[in-house]
């Protein structure tokens, strides 16, 4: 006997051993099924099950699990990155807290005390997985670092070098001064600073005129080469083609016409640093400009490169700078220039700093020689891909954001100045010569072919960017560069899941990748899920302190609870709200459903193989035979279209209301007895329950399995093999549509009346039915009994005679459901309390529609509060509809 509460402590850890213990999970090369694959996005090694992970890993779990039951040799491939930057800050603050740094111990040190660590603490978010019910095939689960993956990396390396795709250049990039390394865009945080406009007075050579720039970073002067207004501001027109002379260094360079510099903003004129800053790189590239660097790798002065051409007016105020600290640098030039009259003004100004994701450095663009990949030739049959429909992302129009990136493409800077990682297969050896080959041995037989004898090589001290190897995830994880089975059968893959901020940093680079390795698109379908915010709407972050943790919900409420949530607000890419009170809420899903079960197993609704749904004889059985039809179809549709939001609200539906809320309860008293009509409503509710657990499986596995067995439909752990239901034969299932959907009509309607009217629960009212056909009064006679107990009424017959003073009436087809309540409730005082009601919600309605229709208030509010004002707006809108109703029924 079921207990009285589902409990998930008790099912979800034995129902998961039991699935992994017998390879439940497991693709098979070998079977003869059409596959199904899915490459996990592979979450970083250091990393814990966070909310994303949450609701991309069950989303991925929901179609694998579906299409396993449809008899596909599904594949949903799992494995780890190694998370260059975040592993090895992780083990150096463990060797700071020892006292010791990577450089004290070397690097061979340093990585053994790297794996160790790995191997230690670095399954945490696998076993995280598992708790939540993933079931990717763990047997061939891959790391971005062993040693298959890791000969992938290489050939590919030596195979884009060797076709010229692949080289070394000195170009600007985001690099991390505490770090003493470059990183990804992905790896910065632009955050919102209240700081300063300094304008700045720069001399006009050959006159008394000068040009007045603003900026956020006066330090960066010392690098100027020009000084940019644009080529339509008059103000300005008479001075392009003119030198001003650098105020410290007195530098003299050109002032240039160029579109960048915005007329609107600041003085209109722009200092241009090609060496610090992305944009002013651009405009230096458009005009030849040079590009003096003047900070080192810890992002300290340095005058080296601004030494020539110099003739600072203070020499020494110019080289007590050298060495100094870019923030102390700038104390220092701003005071000396309002000593020397050259600071104009100071405004406070709020702007954007990038900062290093992890360890809250801010970041310097630098101009460092690195390797880059030419992604713009791998880019081009990638938009082709999308362009020609062979990869479709859902929802459509995040195409706009994978072509925005991939026609405006940079080089990709693809080394790292970290230990940990893929170091590049380059080897340097006499006259500047680079040996690029896929092991040292190759790299010396490169070298002695060349120089015609035995050279010393010294390999390159960098490694790659994690993101490279994750590019080749697809490929490299079926045992590429070799001819593998499970390579010729399970790629391309069918579809990826992933969140929108990596599309071009991992989606667009697993596109170019797979098309320039194995000249085919690693996948057919992207499927891009919003974000995770919490209970009001708002970006969850720590400094706001409202991070939920998953595994917490999942200790409180259990993993069907949190899966169902997070599946049922899953729809067309949209942010989902999540957090203890909605999971909470929606665990009262997972006890409806035990609570159904429990029911069906107290009146003894046993499974019985030998029933045959045709056979079905009772127009309720007909009924909810039908509409597990319905619902199968309509299920099957949603998730094969990727709709997984779709497909919980089918279930939902289905299990809530048809089966629960309807079917039981319109049979509730004929299941006991002997008779053919109680053994056929037994025999109909174990079948459609054994359909609604093989239904709902993909989404709740814990609960269903659990009831599976315990219900005695199959062993224990089986059900996660079962088919997936099908459309069963239901004899005159229109006919029996039409009869209970009448019934289910005219219970809901007298309910929605009982309670717009306040009638008392206790109280049972007569009804009354005009204008009713044969029909009609033939189905209110046959369900005469059903709806009296279920809709708390005292009788069922036609109208005889004239209107009853003081009723509220319904519509029903073409006939009208009266009901006298003259004698039960006060209607005057009904009516005017449903008008003042109205009354007062038109007006909240109408001051929310006038608070999002003011321009100013959406451009300034946060999103969250934009968000709760919508939400609110359709509730008022949705209850006036109801109110109208109500008023309307009053006779």
């Amino acid at each position: 006997m079921l207990d009285k509460n589902f409990d998930p402590t008790a099912f979800e850890a034995r129902l998961y051993d039991t699935w992994e213990g017998e390879g439940a999970f497991a693709a098979d090369p070998a079977r003869n099924a059409k596959p199904f694959t899915i490459m996990i996005p592979p979450p970083n090694v250091t990393g814990r099950l966070h909310v994303g992970h949450a609701l991309t890993m069950t989303l991925q779990d929901v179609l694998i699990r579906f299409q396993r039951m449809n008899g596909r040799d599904a594949l949903w491939q799992p494995g780890t990155d190694h998370a260059g930057i975040a592993t090895q800050l992780m083990v150096e603050r463990d060797l700071q807290s020892e006292g010791s740094s990577r450089k004290e111990i070397g690097r061979e040190a340093f990585l053994e005390r790297v794996w160790r660590w790995k191997e230690e603490q670095g399954g945490a978010i696998t076993k995280q997985l598992r708790r939540l019910g993933a079931s990717p095939d763990w047997s061939r689960e891959r790391f971005t670092m062993d040693e298959g993956l890791t000969r992938a990396v290489r050939t590919i390396f030596v195979r884009l070098f060797n076709d010229g795709l692949i080289y070394r250049a000195k170009r600007l990039v985001n690099w991390d001064p505490a770090f003493g390394s470059a990183i990804s865009d992905l790896e910065v945080e632009m955050r919102e600073v209240k700081g300063h406009l300094w304008h700045l007075r720069y001399p006009v050579e050959g006159s008394d005129e000068v040009i007045i720039v603003a900026t956020t970073r006066p330090e960066t002067m010392l690098g100027d080469t020009a000084v940019a207004v644009h080529p339509g501001d008059e103000r300005y027109a008479a001075l392009v083609g003119r030198t001003v002379i650098q105020p410290i260094t007195g530098r003299r360079f050109p002032i240039i016409a160029d579109e960048y510099s915005d007329p609107e903003k600041g003085t209109g004129a722009v200092k241009i640093t090609p060496a610090h800053d992305f944009n002013d790189f651009a405009v230096g590239q458009r005009h030849g400009l040079a590009t003096p660097s003047i900070f080192d790798r810890a992002a300290r002065v340095t005058l080296a490169e601004v030494r020539d051409g110099a003739n600072p007016p203070d020499p020494m105020f110019f080289q007590s700078l050298e060495g100094l600290d870019r923030f102390a640098a700038r104390q220092e030039i701003v005071a000396h220039l309002d000593a020397i009259g050259a600071l104009e003004k100071v405004e406070p100004h709020t702007h954007t700093v990038p900062q290093a994701e992890r360890g809250d450095t801010v970041i310097e663009p630098l101009l460092t020689e690195q390797w880059f990949c030419n992604a713009e030739v791998l880019a081009k049959p990638a938009i082709a891909a999308v362009e020609e429909g062979r990869i479709e992302f859902v929802p459509k129009q995040w195409e706009n954001t994978y072509f925005a990136w991939m026609r405006n493409i940079q080089p990709w800077c693809i080394s790292r100045q970290l230990w940990w990682g893929h170091r590049i297969p380059a080897w340097y050896g006499p006259e500047g010569m680079i040996f690029v080959a896929e092991s040292e041995a190759e790299a010396h037989r490169d070298a002695e072919e060349h120089f015609g004898h035995k050279v010393e090589l010294r390999q390159d001290e960098d490694v790659l960017d994690t993101w490279f190897s994750s590019a080749l995830w697809p490929f490299s994880t079926l045992g590429w560069p070799e001819s593998t089975p499970e390579l010729a059968k399970y790629y391309p893959g069918d579809v990826l899941v992933t969140g929108f901020d990596i599309i071009f940093f991992w989606v667009a680079r697993m596109v170019m990748m797979g098309l320039y390795v194995m000249g085919e698109v690693p996948f057919r379908t992207v499927m891009m899920n919003g974000l995770v915010r919490d209970e009001r709407g708002q970006k969850m972050s720590k400094t706001k302190g409202n991070v939920v943790d998953p595994i917490t919900l999942i200790e409180d409420y259990g993993a069907d609870a949190l899966r169902y949530t997070v599946s049922a607000q899953s729809g067309a890419g949209r942010s989902i709200k999540l957090g203890p009170t909605v999971v909470a809420a929606n665990r009262s899903f997972i006890t409806k459903i035990w609570n159904a079960a429990r029911f069906c197993e107290m009146n003894a609704c046993q499974p019985d193989p030998a029933f045959r749904p045709e056979a079905a004889r009772l127009a309720l059985s007909r009924w909810i035979l039908d509409a597990a039809n319905r619902a199968v179809i309509e299920a099957t549709g949603a998730l094969e279209a990727y709709r997984v939001a779709e497909y919980a609200q089918v279930c939902y539906r289905f299990t809530w209301g048809d089966f629960c809320d309807w079917f039981l309860e319109l049979a509730k008293p004929g299941l006991a007895g002997e008779d053919a009509d109680a053994v056929e409503r037994r025999a109909v509710a174990a079948h459609v329950l054994g359909v609604l657990l093989r239904l709902l499986h993909p989404m709740i596995p814990f609960v269903t399995e659990a009831l599976w067995d315990e219900l005695g439909y199959g062993a224990v752990g089986s059900l996660i093999r079962e088919p997936w239901p099908e459309r069963e034969v239901v004899s005159e299932a229109a006919a029996a549509r039409d009869e209970v959907s009448w019934v289910i009509a005219a219970i809901s309607e007298i309910r929605a009346v009982r309670s717009e009217m306040n009638v008392p629960a206790a109280t049972r009212i007569p009804i009354l039915i005009r204008d009713a056909s044969e029909e009609t009064l033939a189905r209110a006679g046959r369900w005469r009994e059903e709806i009296a107990r279920l809709a708390r009424i005292s009788s069922l017959e036609a109208l005889q005679g004239d209107m009853p003073h003081g009723a509220a009436q319904a519509i029903l087809g073409e006939a009208t459901l009266i009901l006298p309540l003259a004698d039960i409730i006060d209607l005057a005082a009904e009516r005017k309390r449903l008008a003042s009601t109205r009354a007062k919600t038109a007006s909240d309605a109408e001051k929310i529609a006038r608070k999002l229709e003011n321009q100013d208030f959406v451009s300034k509010a946060p999103e969250d509060i934009i968000v709760e004002n919508r939400d609110r707006l359709e509730a008022a809108h949705a209850e006036l509809a109801r109110l109208d109703a109500a008023l309307s029924r009053i006779g």
